[in-house]
């Protein structure tokens, strides 16, 4: 795209302007008015892979674009940004063709935002409310991906979709150590909005709820504040709210081979309009800051089975030192404690399994009745079979000492399908 006064700030990159006729198919007025302990913090989610020519949409860093279309959605392989909005949704009509509608005007909306444009539609109309709300014009598009999801709840008998329910889409167990709200757990429809700016993100949340006004209806709502993951071995390993290293061992998405191994939905899926796609885990886990703020350092290492501030495993001592399960101290005890987040979630003692973590801080503020601060992890996690969170957390809720410091408060699973090809939108995707 030529650059131009209006789509350039002096400082270099894209900046929002108004676009008349949308992203190359026009989304008319009309047209938007009708669509109207888990791996809590876990570091060991697989050995770290340096292999490159992985499936990641490429950002460019001159103009924090990140490409919306190819073979897999972006936010999941993508090096993860560093702010979130995340939101479930249930769909309130009962009408297939609008809940269709309505999901093609996304993808053009969505789109248009992660190239730094504003939403498509007619602007000239000043008798009724702008198509964009405006917050992230001037604002450079900072690497925003806008990744869609669908739970199990919306493939029942309301749209004719319960022949196209992907294989492993379905509730999750009871799992140990949980007590899970359902009011903000699971949901139709999420999309999980990721940016360098948080003004973005949200933006693209708040106009993704504008476009399904009348269609959808927010059942539940997050925002993150801080990765608590790397996805690419160019990104430095982030704390989480515990001031511990996160992410590790996290998977290398930049990995072919162990993505295709590990998240992506491959040939085994029958259904497939699914293949490329991923299953999308998410937790909120709340950390009980106040308690673990007392905890002295060498139980709060022995916990995660890390040093605190270089991160390294207790039987190393660099971060990205392979940690020794079978070390033992002076006094004959392991050097990682048997219950130690690091043994537990090691895909060494897990028969290789791995998932890819993009978590996020968060904090609700300050608990009204005790007056405690309210903060913990967004917990999301990619996997070609959802049995893979399913088996690590029987353990790590069975097991894991930080079990005494989190709960679990809410959850959710999702199927995220593939990327669209030029020309393809996500209402024709769903609905084949």
């Amino acid at each position: 795209m030529a650059a131009d006064p209006e789509q350039t700030n002096p400082s270099g990159g894209l900046n929002r302007r108004r676009v008349l006729s949308g992203i190359g198919v026009g989304l008319g007025v009309g047209a938007a008015a009708a669509a109207g302990s888990v791996l809590t913090h876990d570091h060991d989610t697989g050995g770290r892979a340096t292999a490159t020519g992985g499936t990641a949409p490429a950002a460019d860093g001159g103009s924090q674009i990140v490409a919306f279309r190819g073979p897999h959605q972006g936010g999941i392989a993508t090096p993860a940004q560093d702010r979130l909005c995340f939101a479930a949704f249930d769909v309130t009509t009962t009408d297939r063709g609008q809940l269709q509608q309505m999901l093609t005007s996304w993808a053009l909306a969505a789109e248009a935002m992660t190239k730094g444009l504003t939403v498509p539609g007619d602007a000239g109309d000043l008798e009724s409310p702008p198509i964009d709300t405006g917050e992230a014009e001037g604002l450079k598009p900072g690497n925003l991906t806008i990744t869609i999801g669908y739970g199990a709840s919306l493939f029942d008998s309301r749209f004719g979709l319960a022949g196209r329910r992907p294989s492993q889409l379905k509730a999750l167990p009871q799992l140990p150590k949980e007590d899970l709200d359902p009011g903000s757990s699971d949901g139709d429809i999420c999309v999980q909005a990721c940016a360098d700016d948080p003004q973005v993100a949200f933006h693209a949340i708040r106009n993704l709820r504008r476009l399904g006004t009348g269609v959808v209806a927010p059942r539940w709502m997050e925002l993150g504040f801080g990765r608590t993951s790397s996805t690419s071995p160019a990104q430095a390993t982030p704390r989480n709210l515990m001031g511990f290293k996160d992410g590790t061992r996290n998977i290398d998405a930049g990995d072919a081979a162990v993505m295709g191994d590990h998240v992506w939905i491959g040939a085994e899926e029958p259904q497939h309009w699914v293949r490329g796609g991923s299953y999308l885990v998410s937790r909120k886990i709340r950390m009980l800051l106040e308690q673990w703020d007392r905890d002295n350092l060498n139980d709060q290492q022995n916990v995660f089975g890390r040093a605190k501030a270089s991160g390294a495993p207790l039987t190393g001592k660099k971060e990205f030192d392979t940690p020794d399960f079978s070390a033992k101290d002076a006094s004959g005890d392991y050097a990682i404690p048997m219950d130690a987040h690091v043994r537990l979630a090691a895909p060494e003692n897990n028969r290789g399994l791995r998932i890819l973590r993009r978590g996020y801080s968060f904090t609700d503020g300050i608990d009204p009745v005790t007056g405690q601060l309210v903060g913990g992890l967004l917990f999301l996690a990619y996997m070609k079979n959802p049995d893979q969170f399913v088996t690590l957390q029987r353990i790590l809720g069975a097991h894991d000492a930080l079990n005494e410091y989190i709960k679990h408060l809410s959850g959710g699973l999702f199927v995220t399908p593939p990327g669209l090809a030029p020309g393809a939108d996500w209402g024709a995707q769903l609905f084949g």
